[in-house]
């Protein structure tokens, strides 16, 4: 079973790649990997190698930061588990400071105040 972390470097590729309207097989080309190669890393098939990182990140032509920005995926409630929600709820935090930080703590707590708030629960 793959590791969380690998899922989301793997989804993280996949999106940065969709948006720079590349296909497995346009990117497989870029970055001299093969294109099955390519979709077992997205899939989280495959525990790349740093110099496999390196080939796609400039194939991408991005900065490598980009591939750990976790916070920029497109989530979807049926496809991301709780640890992967986290991560990305950490990597969008990540560079702020302690005052944008504990303002952003606020606003959770509302929110999830709000949440359990008994009005606005759903009956399941």
């Amino acid at each position: 079973m793959a590791s969380n972390f690998l899922k989301l470097v793997g989804e993280q590729i996949r999106f940065l790649r969709k948006q720079r309207g590349l296909t497995q097989e346009a990117l497989s080309e870029k970055a001299g990997i093969h294109y099955s190669y390519i979709s077992g890393i997205e899939n989280a098939d495959r525990n790349i190698s740093l110099e496999t990182l390196e080939k796609i990140i400039n194939a991408l032509e991005i900065n490598p930061v980009q591939i750990f920005s976790f916070h920029q995926m497109e989530y979807k409630e049926d496809h991301t588990d709780k640890k992967a929600a986290i991560d990305a709820l950490n990597s969008l935090i990540a560079d702020r400071n302690s005052n944008e930080i504990l303002s952003i703590l606020r606003v959770s707590k509302e929110l999830v105040a709000a949440y359990d708030e008994p009005s606005s629960r759903k009956a399941d």
